[in-house]
């Protein structure tokens, strides 16, 4: 899964960026585990599929 599709994903799933940045990159939160997580500027780049579950567990989807 490319970063783009994921961030598609995350928005569907009502996780908002909060407008800050965790070393360098963007915050994101969600409603859902009321956790905060950071994802990457890398669009077109692939996500690591450990870094993946990370994201989407922390998004709780």
């Amino acid at each position: 899964m490319k970063y783009n599709e994921l961030h598609k994903k995350l928005k569907k799933a009502g996780c908002y960026l909060t407008g800050r940045e965790i070393a360098g990159h963007p915050e994101w939160y969600s409603p859902i585990t009321g956790k905060y997580f950071p994802t990457s500027h890398h669009g077109s780049q692939e996500i690591a599929p450990g870094t993946l579950r990370n994201i989407k567990r922390d998004a709780g989807i």
